[in-house]
């Protein structure tokens, strides 16, 4: 008998630890009977947002980014300020540059019609960002899901973890190998500037003082750049000037001529260690949008608060 109840107990032990672990596992399916309506109802309103401004997919996959690599991919970018809060969105890499909030407020709202209080803010970024790639002509992937809403966020971090347009290559893979990511995956989750468009006051030094860039590229940007800081400083450029609204793998074909825009970006083809992968996703496109969804997942999988940990916020600007 005693034997028979010690048994019990150790399998009720480690039913407990398999449920404890298996609970801070994401999963495709994770909403599949909670809200089966879920990736429609994102997708629509990215949708209607891209329509209504294709700039608006980068900016949306760019708060994932800026998310994840901020105590993980918790929703904390989401959170306003408050009179004994700050959070992130005015830390130096998001104030005056991360935006397209509005649209997540809208995709929450909408996502709280069909099923409320289930799906975090957190999950719906990374929805949000698969969404907006595919619209605009990139691969897609099936999302791993199950985080919860942070509580706190951090604008240090955010300052401190999310690499400026000024680093060098080291600097970038040191920031990404912080996240788990390789240096393989750094260089494939920066062809998300196929997408987008960067302010003057980000590329105003590479255009005027750097060498290894092309100079007719650089004289074509100068036309709404000029040299004087202050003057012009949000004046806006693509990042990839052949297609910047179409997710393609131009941005590798324009760092091996010379032409990428930011600083950083040339840095990935510059004679260092990462050359040969940027002129790999240049002539391969099917390369680079594989182990663009690879790492994508990766990113995604960074520190997630799941289980009873954070909360599935009402609305993703300000904690339950």
């Amino acid at each position: 008998m005693a034997s028979f109840s010690l048994l019990s107990t150790t399998l009720a032990l480690l039913l407990l630890l398999f449920l404890g672990t298996s609970s801070a596992q994401l999963s495709t399916s994770f909403y599949s009977n909670s809200c089966p309506n879920l990736f429609t109802t994102v997708k629509s309103t990215v949708n209607s947002a891209i329509q209504n401004e294709r700039r608006m997919g980068a900016s949306l996959l760019r708060l994932f980014f800026h998310d994840c690599f901020v105590n993980g991919c918790d929703g904390s970018l989401l959170l306003d300020d408050t009179s004994n809060f700050i959070g992130e969105k005015n830390a130096a890499p998001n104030r005056n540059s991360a935006r397209g909030f509005n649209v997540v407020d809208n995709i929450k709202s909408n996502v709280e019609k069909v099923c409320p209080g289930v799906v975090s803010c957190a999950d719906i970024l990374a929805i949000t960002a698969r969404d907006s790639v595919v619209i605009l002509g990139g691969p897609s992937w099936n999302v791993k899901l199950g985080r919860r809403d942070a509580r706190t966020a951090s604008q240090a971090a955010a300052n401190n973890s999310i690499p400026p347009p000024t680093s060098s290559l080291s600097n970038l893979i040191s920031s990404f190998s912080a996240q788990g990511l390789s240096a393989r995956e750094m260089v494939a989750l920066s062809g998300s500037h196929t997408i987008g468009q960067a302010r003057c006051t980000n590329f105003r030094n590479r255009i005027y003082n750097e060498n290894n860039i092309d100079s007719s590229f650089a004289s074509t940007r100068k036309g709404n750049c000029p040299r004087a800081s202050g003057s012009g400083d949000n004046n806006l450029a693509p990042l990839d000037l052949q297609t910047p609204t179409a997710f393609d793998n131009n941005y590798y074909k324009n760092l091996v001529n010379r032409r990428g825009l930011l600083h950083s970006d040339q840095q990935l083809f510059n004679g260092g260690s990462t050359d040969s992968q940027v002129r790999t996703y240049s002539n391969n496109p099917s390369t680079f949008n594989s182990d663009f969804v690879a790492a994508m997942i990766k990113m995604g999988d960074i520190k997630p608060l799941t289980g009873s940990n954070g909360e599935i916020r009402k609305n993703c600007r300000r904690r339950n």
